[in-house]
């Protein structure tokens, strides 16, 4: 019999956890601070009471049985609900996703004390700027979530493990676009209304990126968004509004463009070597040549790469695997500097030189011995 799959769950924390557990007055206190980020912002009085109800809700939650516990916690009721009662860890992974309040992560911790002592293993990701005090950062939070997924969800799914959202806790202003987001990402999702008993499963639905053709045809703003790039120079943008947020007249992705980039650009950078997205940054011919026969998945590292090294000559932004340094000696003239393509398989390198403000990428080839 084949063993089943290894649980990845996702789950959106709220204050939960601390409202079950408080009379009206604790209750309006926990609303009234929702937003706050540090325990120091909240005059002594009212951070007194709110201290007091933690340490209470700790103290009941480590001793909690599973049905105390799904009557104490949304995101636990949900939790306990989709192991059927039956909590055996066997490698699962859950991620608790919080806002970036003090409240917030309190809360995400209790419920991780009581999942630990189950024997899970668990990690709270308190999300920056994931706050509804501030639209414009709440909505660059929201991007940010679209680019963790994107990293390091898949890297769990890829590993084999069933990608489980979790979406019974946290705020309605969150819920919605997790939901979203679980369309792409998820391989399941689980909910459980107030009014309900039983835990709603919504399996993967076989959705489909239409917005494609709209990032082809303004991939050098794309691109350049997605690097937090300067895009001034471009012209007028030919792309759909709810794509685009604006911050002090700067433009960058919305979360909805990001997981149209996101969900675009596995396709578009492993099909053939694109305009570079750069004025410093130019092709030789020789470079195109180099390419040639080259697979789909190198193809894709190796556009990420002409991103990287786009950050790091505009903005001086390295990433530790761009690994841009001098060649050694003469051996690679005209190239005078090298940048890891790629270190797993053949270990390719990409080399270059400058020709006044431009550095041109010369050929892709092996990297040198030594």
């Amino acid at each position: 019999m084949k063993n089943p799959k290894l649980i990845y769950m996702l789950s959106l924390c709220g204050t939960s956890l601390l409202t079950n557990l408080s009379n009206n007055d604790e209750r309006k206190l926990v609303f009234k601070y929702a937003n706050v980020k540090k325990c120091e912002d909240v005059p002594d009085e009212d951070k007194i009471v709110l201290i007091f109800l933690i340490e209470n809700a700790k103290n009941k939650i480590i001793n909690a049985d599973i049905n105390l516990a799904m009557q104490m916690s949304a995101e636990l009721n949900g939790i306990i609900k989709y192991y059927q009662n039956n909590l055996q860890p066997n490698g699962d992974y859950h991620l608790l996703l919080c806002t970036d309040t003090w409240l917030g992560q309190k809360t995400a911790e209790l419920v991780k004390i009581w999942l630990t002592g189950k024997g899970f293993t668990v990690e709270v990701k308190r999300q920056a700027d994931l706050q509804t005090e501030d639209l414009s950062a709440f909505q660059c939070a929201l991007s940010d979530i679209v680019k963790w997924c994107d990293q390091t969800v898949l890297s769990y799914q890829t590993a084999g493990y069933k990608i489980v959202f979790n979406l019974t806790g946290g705020f309605k202003s969150v819920q919605g676009f997790l939901q979203t987001l679980a369309t792409f990402y998820a391989d399941e999702t689980i909910y459980i209304f107030e009014t309900a008993k039983e835990l709603l499963r919504i399996p993967r639905l076989p959705v489909e990126m239409a917005a494609t053709p709209i990032v082809e045809k303004n991939l050098k703003v794309f691109r350049r968004l997605a690097m937090d790039l300067d895009i001034s120079e471009l012209g007028a943008l030919n792309i759909p509004e709810t794509l685009l947020l604006k911050i002090d007249n700067e433009f960058t992705l919305s979360p909805w463009g990001e997981i149209v980039w996101q969900q675009s650009k596995k396709e578009i950078y492993s099909k053939q070597l694109n305009p570079s997205p750069s004025k410093k940054i130019q092709f030789a011919e020789s470079f195109h040549h180099s390419l040639k026969n080259i697979a789909a998945d190198r193809l894709y590292l190796v556009n990420e790469k002409v991103d990287l090294l786009t950050k790091f000559l505009e903005k001086n932004i390295e990433a530790n695997s761009l690994d841009f340094k001098q060649v050694r000696g003469n051996t690679r003239l005209p190239s005078t500097h090298e940048i890891d393509a790629w270190s797993d398989q053949d270990a390719k390198r990409i080399f270059g030189h400058y020709e006044g403000g431009v550095f041109v990428l010369d050929k892709l080839d092996k990297k040198l011995n030594g």
